[in-house]
This record gives structure tokens, C-alpha cells and sequence, in this order.
């Protein structure tokens, strides 16, 4: 009796599935981490290093809400930016392309070149 293995081979379609994982949430950020730790695919680590970017970046704004009035208007209008980024990263995902996020696109992909 012959045993065949089964390959495991991975597709394109796979790292843009985790791309898109990525923008879905702080959760699903860390699911594609996870999801890419043993096999890197390129388009999803870029898309991994955008969406820390942001959540970075979200973060830092959260923290100037702290200040009353100011704060909050910086906050209110760094929500919007966000948004604005968040959504063009995910269409990027979605058609598979590796393209910089609005803004601090090009810096998030220098900082975090290393993940």
C-alpha cells in the first residue's frame, strides 16, 4: 500500500486572505500575525506593517484626547483621518496590491521593515 503526502503549497490568494485579516480589528491583527509567523507572504507582512501603523497612530491620537476641548477636536478629526486610511489600506488588501497607506504610509513601511 502507497502513501501520498499531500504538499502544502501556498497561493497567492492565501497572503492577501491574511492582508485582509489584518485591517478586521485589533484581533484579527494579531491573527495575522500569527497566520504569517511560519510562512511569510510578502503582501500580507506590507499589510501587517500598515495596520501597526495605524493602530499606533490611533493610539497617539487617543492619548491628545486627554487634553479638554483641544484634545478632543485633534481626536475627532484624527478619527476621520484614520477611518479615510483604514478603508483605503483594506480596498488595497482586497485587490491584492501593496500599496502605501495615505500620509504615513512610506514611514510605517520603514519602521516596522523589520516584521
Amino acid at each position: 500500500m502507497e502513501t501520498t503526502e499531500k504538499s502544502v503549497t501556498t497561493t497567492p490568494d492565501e497572503g492577501k486572505t491574511i492582508a485582509i485579516i489584518a485591517y478586521i480589528t485589533l484581533i484579527g491583527f494579531v491573527v495575522a500575525l500569527v497566520m504569517n509567523s511560519s510562512k511569510k507572504h510578502p503582501l500580507a507582512s506590507f499589510h501587517i506593517r500598515q495596520v501597526l501603523g495605524l493602530l499606533l497612530t490611533g493610539l497617539a491620537f487617543g492619548m491628545v484626547s486627554i487634553i479638554p476641548i483641544l484634545g478632543w477636536i485633534i481626536n475627532l478629526v484624527a478619527v476621520f483621518f484614520l477611518l479615510y486610511m483604514w478603508i483605503m489600506g483594506l480596498i488595497s488588501a482586497v485587490n491584492g496590491r501593496e500599496k502605501v497607506l495615505p500620509f504615513l504610509g512610506e514611514k510605517y513601511a520603514e519602521w516596522f521593515k523589520n516584521l
